[in-house]
């Protein structure tokens, strides 16, 4: 009798532990760690299914099973919850940690910095050649930019200088809609709080003289001090005499050396030793520091500066000083001389 009732509750109990054995065989099965042993990088394009992502991860030898993912995904409920972008996946994760980790990790990011003071052309030759960016402009040039934009005015500059983070196959589009946009309301939120009395009319006109700011700073606390003398210089009648104008204007034609002929250039409308005013148009991109300078000059008498040789410069508030100075500096160092402005020419 007691044997009977031994073998009726083996039988009994038979189904019961051949059901728990599957299910840990089973779980085992789902939990067993993937065989990447160094992370993976994987790109999920938008409108993927895990069903064919789990193949293309299979085929590719590290994932074990497309089957058990799959599986993992129903029991987790997190099948649905895989977003798009470029991922780096961590070795030997198992199903449900990968199923987590897709749902909750944010795509991988790129960088591209656009940097102040250098012309636009510089700026659309890092975007074209950009890691992963989509280029869906067909025309990526100042004048292509320009029509993208719908700018009435000149294209240069109308790009803020700045480090912009971006996923995989972002358009450039988008990047250049995004830098146009931050220089717009850089700008207007500097000229909503300028300094009086300032000789411009738009905000445009502040931004090209960012620019030149931009071009002759060498040494940052300077900005304020250079756009003190050109203002002034503006203010006066007179004319501007900057290089770095001159050189923009000269365009593809400049070889590095600024002579004499290119000074008196009066066909080079940028020639600001020639004509009076500010130039037609900025004349590279131009960061806070520069806006705020032009819009916040500072106070003084100076109206001329002279390069010293190590990135700064000597201000003069007279004539007869800034020669003294050009003498001093040019005769030192005079392969890297370059004065601006120069004595004015009546």
């Amino acid at each position: 009798m007691s044997r009977q009732r031994s073998l009726l509750a083996f039988i009994l109990a038979l189904p019961l532990f051949m059901l728990l054995t599957g299910a840990a065989a089973g779980w085992f099965w789902l939990n067993q760690a993937n065989s990447n042993e160094a992370p993976i990088v994987v790109d999920i394009p938008k409108g993927a299914t895990l069903s064919g992502l789990s193949r293309e991860w299979e085929s590719a030898g590290w994932l074990n099973s497309a089957f058990a993912l799959r599986v993992a995904g129903k029991v987790s409920g997190l099948s649905r919850d895989i977003h798009p972008g470029e991922f780096i996946i961590p070795a030997r994760m198992n199903n449900f940690e990968l199923l987590s980790f897709l749902a909750t990790a944010k795509p991988r990011t790129y960088r591209i910095t656009l940097i102040e003071g250098r012309p636009l052309i510089d700026a659309l030759t890092v975007l074209s050649e950009a890691e992963h960016v989509r280029q869906d402009l067909s025309d990526l040039t100042p004048a292509g930019i320009a029509a993208f934009l719908d700018l009435s005015a000149d294209p240069e500059a109308q790009l803020y200088p700045d480090t912009y983070v971006y996923y995989r196959d972002e358009p450039v589009s988008g990047l250049i809609t995004q830098a146009h946009e931050r220089l717009n309301q850089i700008l207007m939120e500097e000229w909503e709080n300028r300094a009086p009395d300032l000789p411009y009319k738009t905000p445009y006109e502040a931004l090209i003289m960012a620019s030149i700011v931009e071009k002759e700073t060498g040494v940052a606390s300077e900005r304020p001090v250079i756009a003190g003398v050109f203002v002034r210089r503006l203010q006066r009648g007179m004319r501007l005499e900057t290089d770095p104008t001159v050189i923009y204007g000269a365009g593809n034609g400049f070889d590095g050396n600024l002579t004499r002929a290119h000074l008196r250039d009066r066909s080079n409308k940028y020639n600001t030793y020639r004509h009076k005013g500010l130039p037609p148009g900025p004349i590279a991109l131009a960061g806070r520091a520069a806006i705020h300078a032009a819009l916040h000059p500072a106070d003084g008498t100076e109206l001329y500066f002279v390069a010293k040789g190590d990135g700064s410069h000597y201000f003069s508030s007279t004539l007869e000083e800034h020669n003294e100075a050009v003498r001093r500096y040019q005769l030192k160092r005079r392969s890297d001389y370059r004065s601006s402005p120069a004595p004015q020419e009546n």
